[in-house]
């Protein structure tokens, strides 16, 4: 199964050298302890792109998953692309490498295919990944997160990273790392995206750029912990769910193909292995959201954040 699925794969380029599996599995606020399941679960169905971050607190369940399926022939490492992340607390220059070698640590690999800076925002360094001030406020740092972004191409250049790129940057940020002599380029861009918050001008310029948008949170995020009653529940979305019930498919692939018509790299997250298949299917089910050729549209209502930004 794991095969014939795997071959229905697609991949967008990231560059002339790398290909990036426009599906893959998210496994941020995954349920401790379910998350290696999950990734193995992922990588049977046919999965061939996770992604992860340190302060997620669970690259150790994904590195002993992916240590299993290597082992027992159903993936080689080239086959996965894995993307990780810089924490906010690592940002200074000399705790970039530190950070790099840590989730390589828990992910019992010797490189990632894609490393992000987190956020913009640098917190001050230090082991305590939220470091909070008398005032209940971040404690943040100095540096700038132009000097950040210098540090990891040189993880490009250990061999550590094929990769890097950014993560929730808007377009005056990512102006400002564009403009640095950069050795290497900005492959990527991850930001919360989907219907209700399809962040169009952002969109625009980074493909003006070259620099790929990959969508976390695609069902807008309905379980995460900052929702407040008033949020509209994407899922539930009149829209939505007509396309599902018209297509005979459920609301959630209904929202991942509005992003893999889009050419957008989407990382939906779930630790029940049912789910997890049934997203896969959106490869196998024939049908189209808009005709080829054009482009899916945002659904009317809020465009909102469903987590901080």
């Amino acid at each position: 199964m794991a095969k014939n699925a795997s071959k229905k794969n697609v991949c967008i380029s990231l560059s002339a050298e790398q290909k990036i599996p426009i599906l893959g599995l998210g496994t941020w606020n995954s349920e401790k302890n379910k998350v290696k399941e999950a990734v193995i679960a992922a990588i049977d169905a046919g999965y061939r792109h996770i992604d992860c971050a340190w302060v997620y607190g669970n690259e150790e369940e994904v590195g002993e998953a992916l240590k299993e399926k290597c082992a027992d022939g159903t993936v080689t490492r080239e086959e996965i692309f894995i993307t990780t992340k810089l924490w906010n607390s690592f940002h200074s220059p000399e705790d970039v490498l530190k950070n790099m070698e840590d989730s390589l640590k828990h992910l019992q690999l010797s490189y990632v295919d894609l490393y992000l800076m987190h956020w913009p925002t640098a917190f001050k360094s230090g082991d305590n990944p939220f470091p909070m001030g008398p005032d209940g406020g971040f404690l943040v740092g100095s540096t700038d997160y132009t000097q950040t972004w210098q540090a990891m191409e040189k993880l490009v250049e250990k061999g550590l990273a094929k990769s890097i790129g950014v993560s929730n940057f808007n377009v005056a940020q990512l102006k400002r790392v564009l403009e640095l002599p950069n050795t290497v380029p900005v492959a990527v861009n991850q930001v919360e995206l989907h219907p209700y918050l399809p962040q169009q001008e952002l969109f625009t310029f980074c493909k003006s750029k070259g620099i790929t948008v990959m969508a976390y949170s695609p069902f807008g995020s309905p379980g995460n912990p900052f929702r407040v009653a008033e949020d509209p529940t994407l899922m539930e979305d009149p829209v939505v769910v007509k396309l599902a019930k018209k297509h005979n498919v459920p609301p959630a692939l209904v929202l991942i193909r509005y992003h893999i018509e889009n050419g957008t790299p989407v990382i939906p997250k779930s630790t029940t292995p049912s789910r997890i298949q049934v997203n896969l299917k959106v490869y196998q089910s024939d049908f189209m959201l808009v005709g080829k050729g054009a482009k899916c549209s945002p659904c009317p209502g809020a465009h909102t954040h469903q987590i901080p930004h």
